[in-house]
């Protein structure tokens, strides 16, 4: 990773049928108007106890206290932005829109991959990146597929869209989100938590830096948000999961690396990807 923190980012991937948003009211127009803010400076916290600090993505090192002169972990993202919305579809949590149904592409809502990463080869990915139910299940035991696929088909799954990328120090990261009928059903989905039965992992458990920095430094809403790390001692690798349930929608991060997955890459995920759906 470079010094740099500011990029120059292509432009955000285009739905198959582009749609142009329509227009906005005042009062979601300054929602809109904050959310890209945000995007475009997003607050990354890290755990004090780990020695990393967290800083803002897209700002300068010589701009953020305590980061002029070492990295931090981060990766470098391309510059995040909301996508357009269907005539007449309301944002995500509007007064109109409650449930926080997502009426954006599901590709568009996915998290890009950092700068200088590849995309990962291994992932089954179909047209406009969806992956199969099946695809996503091999992420998990065996014995715990059956049951999570009759559930998909009982609770109302309605699409699955996947990103995958392995960054130069070896992270694999895979990116799932999930898109259910009704938040209330996206609720139902119990594959990213305490209890998820990850593939050659034998336990997770809550990740302590996670809730130790939230304490520590001023942090984005949790609501929704689990972040959990494979339980030492694990083998070759370490798995890392982030889990985040927005409205309708559920996303699953995983990051995996051959002696360790470090803490900050899987938080900024996780941070970056609430953003884009909240």
């Amino acid at each position: 990773m470079t010094e740099q923190n500011t990029t120059t980012a292509p432009a955000p991937e285009a739905p198959a049928a582009p749609e142009a948003a329509a227009p906005a009211a005042p009062g979601e127009r300054r929602v809109l108007r904050a959310a890209l803010r945000w995007t475009a400076a997003v607050l990354v916290f890290a755990a004090a106890g780990a020695g990393t600090a967290y800083g803002i993505t897209q700002a300068d090192r010589t701009d953020v206290p305590g980061l002029s002169t070492e990295a931090d972990g981060r990766w470098t993202y391309p510059a995040l932005a909301k996508p357009a919305l269907p005539p007449g579809a309301a944002l995500p949590f509007a007064t109109d829109n409650k449930d926080g149904i997502h009426y954006a592409g599901l590709t568009q809502l996915l998290l890009p991959a950092p700068l200088g990463s590849t995309p990962d080869t291994g992932l089954k990915l179909e047209k406009d990146s969806a992956v199969t139910v099946d695809t996503l299940l091999e992420e998990y035991e065996g014995t715990a597929r059956a049951k999570m696929k009759q559930g998909f088909t009982d609770n109302g799954l309605r699409q699955i869209a996947a990103r995958g990328w392995t960054t130069p120090d070896g992270t694999r990261t895979r990116v799932y989100l999930l898109r259910f009928h009704a938040s209330g059903l996206a609720d139902t989905f119990t594959g990213c938590g305490p209890d998820m039965n990850l593939n050659g992992v034998n336990r997770v458990e809550t990740d302590d830096a996670w809730g130790k920095a939230r304490i520590a430094q001023s942090a984005p809403d949790p609501t929704g948000v689990t972040v959990l790390e494979e339980s030492v001692p694990f083998g070759d690798e370490q798995v890392r999961a982030g889990c985040v349930q927005s409205g309708d929608i559920q996303a699953v991060i995983l990051q995996s690396r051959k002696g360790g997955a470090a803490v900050v890459p899987l938080h900024q995920a996780v941070i970056l990807q609430q953003q884009l759906l909240g």
